[in-house]
């Protein structure tokens, strides 16, 4: 069964959008705003996205542009506006279809099952020179992190101790390999002083949005967390 995210904040067209997927057999979750419809994308992993483009929070274009950077799930824009500047725009920001309201729910499902119909690879798609690792990007040449789509600034540290996390994400790490990784073998940096650094790079990426990204192991080190793998 397809899982399809709607992501509509006028209850009306919600709620027939849903009844007309649920007739159709599709797995239904629903998101009245921006924030709301991120938090879905990467908790659930939808194959179909119908985004409404003039929505609270992050408007469908962000949504739809963040989206993008940690999945292939196709989406259909949705919008009150003909014009056709506004349907090349949705295009570009990473959709692959557009509806104008108002709109068919037949034709919504038709065009969601043709897409179905032509599936396209599922993995998340890895920069040249990095990785992604559930929400979180790592660009290792250009030493750049972004989370859903967004750039979170870290130091030097923080960042070589982000990229030795990440090589293995079933490993754990222990404090003296991180300490090594970030400051070098000569350095005499004690553990504390990776934990106080570990402790901001987590808050950098919690605040960017994603909390928990990195578990500690007791008495061992730290790893990064089960649910981002």
């Amino acid at each position: 069964m397809a899982k399809v995210l709607v992501v509509e904040d006028t209850d009306s067209i919600r709620e027939v959008v849903v009844l007309a997927l649920d007739d159709a057999c599709f797995d239904v979750r629903t998101a009245a705003d921006g924030d709301h419809a991120l938090a879905e994308l990467q908790a659930w992993d939808p194959d179909v996205v119908v985004l409404d483009l003039n929505i609270p929070g992050p408007d469908g274009l962000e949504v739809c542009r963040r989206l993008r950077s940690f999945s292939q799930a196709y989406v259909v824009m949705l919008t009150a506006k003909s014009d056709e500047v506004d349907k090349l725009v949705g295009l570009a920001s990473g959709a692959d279809d557009y509806l104008t309201k108002p709109f068919s729910p037949r034709e919504l499902v038709a065009r969601i099952q043709a897409m179905l119909r032509r599936p396209r690879s599922r993995g998340t798609p890895e920069p040249a020179s990095g990785r992604v690792v559930g929400p979180v990007r790592i660009d290792v040449e250009a030493r750049d992190v972004t989370v859903g789509g967004e750039h979170v600034e870290l130091t030097r540290i923080e960042f070589d101790l982000l990229d030795a996390l990440t090589e293995n994400v079933r490993a754990v790490s222990s404090r003296d390999a991180l300490r090594r990784r970030a400051w070098g073998e000569s350095w005499r940096a004690d553990d504390h002083a990776v934990d106080v650094h570990l402790s901001n790079l987590r808050r950098k990426l919690a605040a960017a949005g994603a909390p928990g990204f990195i578990a500690t192991v007791r008495g061992i080190g730290y790893r990064i967390d089960r649910g981002a793998r």
